[in-house]
């Protein structure tokens, strides 16, 4: 999991170095480290869910904008087909990294729910 979660970063790195003109967009800040399922308090779960809840809606708002931006530049090179190619290429890149590390963490937080769920089993 650490191995994807590095390498969809690295992805969207080099993405945005290769890409300048695609750099209005802003990849969200990822929540901390899920909280210890075996650990946790009920509170803290929550908080951890709420948190990830919001890393959620601020990707969904990442990939409209690359969506809208990437749309943008396509119109812009008009009948460039190799300007539209790269356009392309790199926008599904970014969009591919984005959606790795959103699954990685949505992965992370529910082996600790599973940890939690299982620890306080009635």
């Amino acid at each position: 999991m650490n191995f994807t979660r590095t390498l969809a970063i690295a992805l969207l790195a080099s993405a945005t170095l290769a890409a300048p003109a695609m750099a209005e967009c802003v990849y969200p800040k990822t929540p901390t480290t899920a909280p210890n399922g075996t650990t946790a308090t009920e509170t803290e779960m929550i908080a951890g869910k709420q948190a990830f809840d919001v890393y959620q809606k601020d990707v969904n708002a990442y990939l409209a904008c690359l969506d809208n931006e990437a749309n943008a530049r396509v119109t812009e090179a008009g009948d460039n087909a190799d300007l539209v190619k790269q356009i392309k290429v790199m926008a599904a890149k970014k969009h591919n990294a984005a959606i790795d590390e959103l699954q990685a963490r949505a992965d992370e937080f529910n082996q600790q729910l599973r940890a939690y769920k299982n620890k306080n089993k009635s």
